[in-house]
């Protein structure tokens, strides 16, 4: 779900301290509690777990996506933008001290056995996860495939906690995946961003052109949890003929970047539907800000996670790294999505109504950075979704009214016209374009 780079160089240099004192004095309170803890803990503990949990603590306070990556983690890490690594396909972050899933991805493990956005995971084969850092979860998840694993599952809604039990496979994620919904409305599936992320998605767009003209292309980035930021440029600039896609601002100077569109031959003579949801994060939402702010695509779905800041991948001497926040970003118009996401420009959610008495009748509440703790604040005015649009909680407060379902529970599958009502509406508002395109035309005649 990160939006981040990756920092060259040798590993990270030792700089000088402000305060310098007061910098001696805090370390020699941590060494005399390290003895401490080293002579009385009622067993014995090597100095180096010591100060590796000392490192993610410090890490860890800070805001929910910094951390301290160890050498196999880190590597893990480099495998993963590739798009493939051994595990259960799943997304995850920590809210208020609970393991809680972002997204599944999709053909995955998880994804297949149901797990869904939201779920929180109480336990991984019998340990409880309650304070458990993202990269203890991390490496309890992973393992050889064909390994098998049992998470114990707590579901809003779902009166008791369940267990899932999974089997690991290599998890090969295909990041673009694409098809002709109708003569000349093509749909591209965004799953995440990784490495050729961009690639992939121009090779489709030269085949589709190739083959006709292009009357429209619905753009789905629900549920993709971001990747590299570099991707999100790249592939915003495909859509756009210029001017900014995103800046990010940070404390150094090299963390003040602007990003442009620039390539020559980008594909803009077509209108465009973008799909998000509350699982649409970082790199993704630097898409469809992007495309928002540019007038480019109408954005539709409901409105997106709201992680507005960048991780650098700083490597250290050991092969290890850190994985530390270093910047906030901005889409063009100068807006921070931070805690609060993009919001639609056409909101709807996936669900059909249901009248009272007619199954669960109740919202589903999604996760979203403003809920996890520790999380930045918005500095600078972002959008803020319509009353009717807010997040939900706990019952209607008026149960005359129709409420909605929770996603899945209709047998709603993303992607398939007929299925998927966002997806319907999407292709009606292309060719309503065309229609109304035609009428216009006619009547400058």
């Amino acid at each position: 779900m990160l939006a981040f780079m990756f920092s060259g160089g040798n590993g990270v240099r030792r700089v000088d301290a402000v305060g310098k004192d007061a910098a001696y004095e805090n370390l020699q309170t941590f060494t005399n509690i390290l003895a401490i803890v080293q002579k009385n803990y009622v067993e014995e503990v090597s100095t180096e777990q010591l100060v590796e949990g000392a490192i993610n603590g410090m890490l860890s306070s800070l805001d929910p996506h910094s951390a301290y990556l160890t050498p196999d983690l880190y590597k893990e890490l480099q495998v993963d933008t590739k798009g493939s690594f051994g595990g259960l396909g799943i997304e995850i972050t920590v809210r208020n001290g609970v393991l809680t899933v972002v997204s599944p991805i999709e053909d995955t493990p998880a994804a297949r056995a149901g797990v869904k956005a939201g779920d929180q995971i109480i336990k991984i084969d019998g340990e409880f996860t309650k304070d458990m850092s993202l990269v203890e979860a991390v490496k309890k998840m992973r393992g050889p495939k064909g390994s098998k694993v049992v998470i114990a599952i707590k579901r809003e809604g779902v009166s008791s906690i369940f267990d899932v039990s999974l089997v690991r496979e290599v998890i090969k994620v295909q990041s673009v995946k694409s098809k002709w919904l109708d003569k000349g409305y093509g749909y591209i599936r965004l799953a995440q961003f990784q490495e050729r992320s961009a690639n992939d998605v121009e090779r489709v767009l030269a085949q589709w052109t190739r083959e006709g003209a292009i009357e429209g292309i619905v753009l789905d980035l629900r549920n993709d949890p971001g990747g590299l930021l570099t991707q999100a440029v790249k592939v915003s600039d495909l859509f756009l003929d210029g001017g900014m896609i995103v800046y990010t601002d940070g404390r150094l100077e090299n963390q003040k970047q602007k990003y442009f569109a620039r390539r020559p031959g980008s594909y803009t003579d077509f209108p465009m539907v973008a799909l998000v949801n509350g699982g649409t994060a970082s790199a993704s939402e630097i898409v469809a800000g992007a495309l928002q702010d540019h007038k480019r695509a109408v954005i539709l779905g409901t409105t997106t996670f709201g992680k507005g800041s960048v991780q650098t991948i700083l490597p250290l001497d050991d092969n290890s790294a850190l994985r530390l926040t270093t910047a906030r970003y901005y889409t063009p118009s100068g807006r921070s999505i931070q805690a609060t996401g993009i919001v639609p420009d056409i909101v709807m959610e996936n669900v059909l109504m249901a009248r009272v008495g007619e199954g669960p009748n109740r919202r589903s509440s999604g996760l979203r950075e403003a809920n996890l703790p520790r999380h930045f604040e918005n500095r600078r005015g972002g959008q803020t979704a319509p009353a009717a649009t807010e997040p939900h909680d706990g019952q209607d407060d008026n149960p005359s009214e129709e409420m909605l379902e929770p996603e899945g529970d209709l047998g709603i599958k993303e992607g398939e016209l007929g299925k998927d009502p966002q997806l319907d509406h999407a292709l009606e508002l292309l060719k309503s374009w065309k229609v109304f395109k035609t009428l216009v035309a006619k009547r400058e005649e």
